[in-house]
């Protein structure tokens, strides 16, 4: 059993479900023990849930303002079906979400 264990955590496939894991159990501990979420501040489902989804928000604008501007993204996303349609028909679409504001 252990020596198919260790023979299957060589194959491409594992490694990649482990670091899909390895970053989500990071994000967990995250929440977990930098921002105090094994405690409530407040009373109720409504409150405790908006309080959790808060702080998500503002770990997320952290995460996104500690990247440099010049950053890439790892990969890009193939266009949409909608996106696709507007290409067919020369209608211009904006092509990156930062472009949106100015």
């Amino acid at each position: 059993m252990q020596v198919r264990v260790r023979t299957e955590r060589q194959t491409p496939d594992w490694t990649a479900r482990y670091a899909v894991r390895s970053g989500v159990e990071g994000t967990i501990n995250e929440f977990a023990h930098g921002h105090s979420m094994r405690r409530c501040r407040y009373r109720g489902q409504p409150k405790a849930h908006l309080q959790h989804v808060l702080t998500a928000i503002a770990v997320n604008i952290e995460r996104l303002s500690s990247r440099s501007v010049t950053e890439e993204t790892s990969s890009l996303r193939s266009p949409t079906a909608f996106q696709t349609f507007l290409d067919q028909h020369g209608i211009p679409w904006s092509k990156s979400w930062r472009s949106l504001g100015s």
